[in-house]
């Protein structure tokens, strides 16, 4: 399967099977049947697409219950440090992070389930990520937490005085101020 768990209950990496010869490449980004066949079943509603520079961290987002998005991301052009932090109540890695590397290159992608606070930071010139959510965004669902809270000690890979943070994301609270209607199921 191109699915490989991470070592937090249900956030996973999906690796496509990639065909390449003489003229470039193709893939399946996404296949209902792959992921159904995986135990994932997972109505995607809305497509997002950004791009941004060397430097920007954006995050930590999530939306709140009953408008939690299921996400899944990838990276167009460049590379990311993507992070998802678990912020289920009751789960056995509640405030652990996870990290990965997805690029244009690898062709990486990582499903993140509801329950989980994401970001990414900039590690090439410039990077566009793609994502699907499962869920409408909602401007009065929407929450965060501190990029550099240091209760998560998170290393976003970006030099100190490199970062370029929107205030938005400057004024989101710490971790444990943050809004959460969360909890785990396994």
């Amino acid at each position: 399967m191109p699915f490989i768990q991470t070592p937090i209950p249900n956030l996973l990496v999906f690796e496509p099977k990639i065909f390449e010869d003489s003229r470039g490449y193709f893939f399946e980004s996404y296949n209902l049947q792959t992921f159904n066949a995986a135990g994932i079943e997972v109505n995607f509603v809305q497509d997002n697409q950004s791009s941004s520079q060397y430097g920007v961290i954006r995050g930590l987002h999530y939306q709140l219950e009953p408008y939690a998005q299921v996400k899944l991301i990838r990276v167009l052009t460049g590379s990311i440090l993507d992070i998802a932090v678990d912020i289920r109540i009751g789960s056995p890695s509640f405030g652990k992070c996870f990290s990965i590397e997805l690029s244009a290159e690898n062709k990486k992608q990582l499903f993140i389930p509801a329950g989980f606070a994401h970001g990414f930071s900039v590690l090439s010139e410039r990077a566009e990520v793609f994502y699907k959510c499962d869920s409408f965004y909602r401007k009065d669902s929407e929450a965060g937490i501190l990029y550099n809270d240091p209760s998560l000690n998170i290393d976003w890979k970006i030099p100190i005085g490199k970062e370029i943070i929107s205030e938005k994301d400057l004024g989101l609270p710490p971790f444990v101020e943050c809004k959460n209607n969360f909890s785990y199921a396994p």
